[in-house]
């Protein structure tokens, strides 16, 4: 017995002196790499939820938790936070903290015609579901979004429980408005979007409340570009989601520089050696992310694949990250897709010096269940563009306005300066400088998935 006692002790001061392996600055610089990767959409996620929901003085603070925040406009060129969000529908949006219980969402019976849509984010940026004309109809009802922890049964009077992945989930409303008049009817429908807590719902005594949250700052589109401060803000954001059963390697390879739940990213315990890998891995997702951007400018890779749940996207982090950059918060293919016009016919990027047309030949809009249209961006900043005319988009509840060609086609004009009077219906107001255009097409028809109907090219006129 006592041999055995002195050969365990053995063991254990032999095991306790062997170090672990040092990390290399190569090992260190490949781990920033996919980890930044995988945290820029976290964590420019958290910096429009800050701004939206906790920063009281922020410029874009809408409103508290849990609460149903209704925007009676569309967005405009004064709207900063968020890149490339649509000028079609007024917002409605939703922060919704799952700790304490479930939310029970209520939508309001609304005409046939009617788009709608309820888009539900995760923290990892995930669209787990989405609640609207495509999924439940437009007769309204109820829908109980419950976090990872809750294990209920499906109460009455409930349609269908939707389980999310992470502790804070992010409700996106849009809501069509076919013109101008019809704002009022809007207001109405959106005063009808309702949230309360499961314990309100049943009429039983509220659960006790989780824990008050110690918001941090959020870091600035600047930093989120290159500083390693991403990781603390990723060490931050994870703490309330739970780590998913496919990332658990993904985790263990984090955690040597520091990164993860419950893990403290040290920046000055590393050798100056291991920080420049590290700025250097941030450096190289950045080239990936480049290269996968010239792919989607060439046409060769579009928004239906990098939205999407995270069974769709199959932990393709890149593809989770362009998303994020050039339109965060963007709808899973089956609710829109958005195919965008970085370059005209000859492959040079669009810029407001040149003068565009795009025509669509007789018979060939857009095919779709709900609306199409196309919104001016100026780059790089993806924000709408000021213009005399107040227009930041051309769509399909427009068209009694257009004017149409003799043989029925439809020739759109994009560039600075009005291209006439008798053109002027047809013209979308282009920037100086460069810009893109971002083609929504929402409940997009089969033959605009598969690829059958082809979009036009957007041809250079100087």
């Amino acid at each position: 017995m006592k041999t055995n006692l002195l050969l365990l002790a053995i063991l254990l001061v032999l095991t306790s002196c062997i170090e672990e392996p040092k990390l290399t600055a190569n090992e260190a610089k490949e781990i920033a790499k996919e980890a930044y990767t995988y945290a820029n959409p976290m964590v420019d996620h958290y910096r429009g939820l800050y701004n939206y929901f906790i920063d009281i003085n922020s410029s874009d603070y809408k409103g508290p938790w849990n609460t149903v925040i209704n925007m009676a406009r569309v967005y405009t060129h004064e709207d900063r936070t968020i890149q490339t969000a649509n000028s079609d529908t007024p917002y409605s949006f939703a922060a919704l903290d799952l700790r304490s219980e479930p939310i029970v969402l209520t939508i309001p019976k609304m005409e046939e015609n009617r788009y709608f849509s309820i888009q539900l984010i995760d923290m990892y940026t995930h669209n787990f579901d989405f609640i609207g004309k495509r999924t439940v109809g437009n007769n309204g009802g109820r829908f109980l979004i419950a976090g990872p922890e809750w294990d209920g049964e499906k109460p009455g009077g409930i349609e269908k429980v939707i389980k999310a992945e992470t502790e804070w989930v992010l409700a996106v409303y849009r809501t069509q408005l076919f013109n101008p008049d019809d704002l009022d009817n809007v207001k109405q429908i959106q005063s009808e979007y309702n949230l309360q807590s499961l314990s309100s719902f049943l009429d039983l005594p509220a659960q006790e409340a989780a824990p008050d949250i110690q918001f941090i700052e959020p870091l600035t589109l600047d930093e989120i570009k290159a500083s390693p401060k991403v990781f603390e803000q990723l060490n931050y954001l994870l703490q309330f989601c739970p780590t998913h059963p496919s990332e658990k390697e993904l985790m263990k390879r984090f955690a040597k520089l520091g990164i993860g739940a419950g893990e403290e990213f040290k920046w000055d315990s590393f050798s100056p050696e291991v920080q420049n890998a590290i700025k250097q891995g941030i450096a190289d997702s950045w080239v990936d992310f480049e290269a996968l951007k010239s792919q989607a400018e060439a046409g060769g890779l579009g928004s239906a694949e990098i939205f999407g749940t995270r069974e769709h996207l199959n932990n393709n982090y890149s593809y989770r990250m362009i998303a994020a950059v050039v339109g965060i918060w963007g709808a899973s293919a089956e609710e829109a897709i958005y195919p965008t016009y970085y370059v005209d016919s000859e492959n040079e990027p669009l810029n407001g010096a040149n003068k565009y047309t795009l025509r669509f030949e007789p018979g060939q809009l857009p095919p779709v269940g709900a609306f199409w249209s196309l919104t001016m961006y100026e780059l790089p900043a993806s924000l709408l563009v000021e213009n005399p005319l107040n227009r930041y988009l051309l769509n399909s509840p427009m068209m009694d306005d257009f004017v149409f060609g003799k043989d029925g086609g439809l020739t759109l004009y994009f560039q600075n300066e009005s291209p006439g009077k008798e053109k002027e219906p047809n013209w979308l107001p282009a920037p100086k400088g460069p810009f893109s255009v971002v083609m929504r097409l929402y409940l997009p028809k089969p033959e605009t998935l598969s690829g059958e109907w082809v979009r036009p090219q957007m041809v250079k006129n100087n």
